[in-house]
């Protein structure tokens, strides 16, 4: 019996020491990744039609669903909030709560969310597919940088397009809180504006932006990771895809929860 708990001890702790050594190795990769990316953009010229094209499929292909999503996201906001203000005779602080919730939380969240799952996704296949075709390889014997090559303007296209379309999802939830509260609840135009602007400081923005920023650097440093280690054909492409996406989105929620945290107990 003895022998049977020590040898289950044995195998757990083994197994969580591999997790451990697993995660450190994927953190310290990532962070390589982060490193040569920042200098391949910063010691080399950057290919601005490479940029041009990454921006349209970052950007131009994204803000109908990035404005569709939030729109109804605002909607929802809107009437959740409105079940415990109408009990409290509050409806008009409907507007201050949507506008704060979007422009802090929601807003940033939603736009890096669906940028992952779009755009996070392609980047892994493509990359992905790059590698098992070894057209990576072809590159290196070019004696052309991958990274600075495939990974710099992607990086560059969601640095810039990300924190735009978090302000076109900012505006178009707040929309959607607009024309709930002015034609479902009753609220005056005129007031419902007033009352959305009136909490907003600088600070609401910023954070928004920041966290912006922070999530376009996660969704291409894992989803080019994820591609240039892929390896075993068709379905290695799939399971780099996968990963890339549900590791993006972990991130992106854990790097939300530290900036909110952040922004609490330093800048009150």
């Amino acid at each position: 019996m003895i022998t049977r708990l020590n040898s289950s001890f044995l195998q757990t702790t083994a197994a969580a020491g591999a997790w451990v050594v697993e995660f450190c190795w994927y953190a310290g990769s990532l962070a390589l990744l982060f490193v040569q990316t920042l200098g391949g953009w910063l010691t080399r010229p950057l290919r601005v039609d490479a940029l041009a094209y990454e921006l349209w499929k970052v950007g131009v292909r994204s803000w109908f669903i990035v404005a569709v999503s939030s729109l109804f996201i605002g909607m929802v906001l809107a009437f959740q909030s409105a079940y415990q203000m109408q009990k409290l005779a509050a409806e008009v602080y409907i507007a201050s709560l949507v506008s704060l919730s979007v422009v802090r939380e929601i807003g940033p969240v939603i736009t890096a969310l669906i940028v992952a799952g779009r755009v996070g996704s392609s980047i892994a296949a493509e990359l992905g597919t790059m590698k098992v075709t070894e057209q990576i390889d072809a590159l290196m014997t070019l004696a052309a940088d991958p990274v600075s090559y495939l990974v710099v303007p992607r990086f560059v296209a969601l640095l810039i397009a990300l924190p735009i379309l978090t302000l076109w999802a900012d505006a178009i939830g707040i929309l959607g809180g607009f024309l709930v509260g002015t034609m479902k609840l009753g609220i005056l135009p005129s007031l419902y504006w007033k009352m959305t602007t009136l909490p907003l400081v600088f600070k609401d923005l910023f954070s928004g932006l920041l966290k912006s920023v922070i999530f376009a650097m996660v969704i291409c440093i894992v989803s080019c990771f994820e591609g240039f280690r892929t390896e075993g054909g068709a379905e290695g492409v799939g399971r780099a895809t996968t990963m890339a996406v549900v590791t993006s989105f972990i991130l992106i929620i854990a790097a939300d929860c530290l900036c909110t945290a952040m922004f609490y107990f330093i800048w009150r």
